[in-house]
């Protein structure tokens, strides 16, 4: 039994698709053990991106460099900078202020392979990538051109813890012990047994 966070971000929230993600992941009998809608500052997202290790921040910098190569774009005339790092911590910069622009839903969730399971019902990150069938796939088509463009985070719905390590400290920052619950689902048997 594994547990991880999905966060259901303010572009879902504002859609009115919070229902709809959590019924994804209860229909394939994951439990929810912890929810709960929130509307957290930068200071609190910097916590939950790793914007202080620079090998992270150089990697969104090249991601983001690629992508203006791959569409014929200008980074240097669009952003200033053809320095990965400096346009990383741009593109950082846009998702602090995109977790931070509106409540969020911060769910717990705990089953057999949950964290894979997970990712698989969410999709690809990029959402124009995302298979139709999954939640980013379904209810958005946001590409790193467009939020770049904007000088924006991309929208795409959902965060999904990406591993184990990532889980745990992702739920111990987003909920404290006495928001955690332990109960066992009707189905449980059926699904894990």
């Amino acid at each position: 039994m594994e547990r991880t966070v999905v966060l259901v971000k303010p572009d879902g929230v504002k859609r009115g698709l919070i229902g709809e993600i959590i019924s994804r992941f209860e229909k394939v009998g994951l439990k929810i053990v912890g929810l709960k809608m929130v509307w957290i500052d930068e200071d609190f997202a910097a916590k939950h991106y790793p914007v202080n290790r620079k090998e992270w921040v150089e990697g969104m910098g090249k991601k983001t460099l690629k992508t203006y190569e791959e569409y014929g774009k200008d980074p240097k005339e669009e952003l200033g900078t053809m320095d990965p790092y400096k346009i990383g911590k741009m593109v950082a910069k846009w998702n602090l202020e995109f977790l931070a622009s509106g409540p969020l839903v911060a769910i717990l969730l705990e089953g057999p392979q949950a964290i894979l399971t997970i990712r698989k019902i969410a999709g690809f990150t990029v959402p124009y990538s995302a298979d139709s069938g999954t939640i980013r796939g379904d209810y958005s088509v946001d590409s790193p051109i467009q939020g770049n463009m904007s000088k924006r985070a991309i929208h795409n719905l959902v965060h999904a813890s990406g591993n184990l390590e990532e889980a745990k400290f992702e739920e111990e920052l987003w909920f404290h012990k006495n928001e955690i619950h332990s109960y066992k689902r009707i189905d449980e048997d059926l699904i894990y047994g």
